[in-house]
């Protein structure tokens, strides 16, 4: 898992250090990995799920889902 910095829609800040933990608002979020490239981190309080995937050139997606089916695509920082 690369280091992360992102912000979604909804004002969500995701910070992942490299190799993990993922941290949603301030929050470990609890940490699943589907593969070597893709991740998701669900925190319990909110229930936003985020997930983290990797390209082939390295470079991270962020994108989240949360309360009433809302989702979308988190800018990286």
């Amino acid at each position: 898992m690369p280091l992360v910095n992102a912000t979604c829609p909804g004002k969500i800040e995701v910070h992942a250090d490299k190799g993990g933990p993922i941290f949603v608002n301030g929050r470990e979020g609890k940490l699943k990995r589907f593969s070597a490239n893709y991740f998701e981190a669900r925190d319990a309080s909110s229930g936003v799920v985020i997930s983290l995937s990797v390209n082939p050139d390295g470079t991270p997606l962020v994108s989240y889902t949360g309360k009433g089916r809302a989702n979308g695509i988190c800018e990286l920082h």
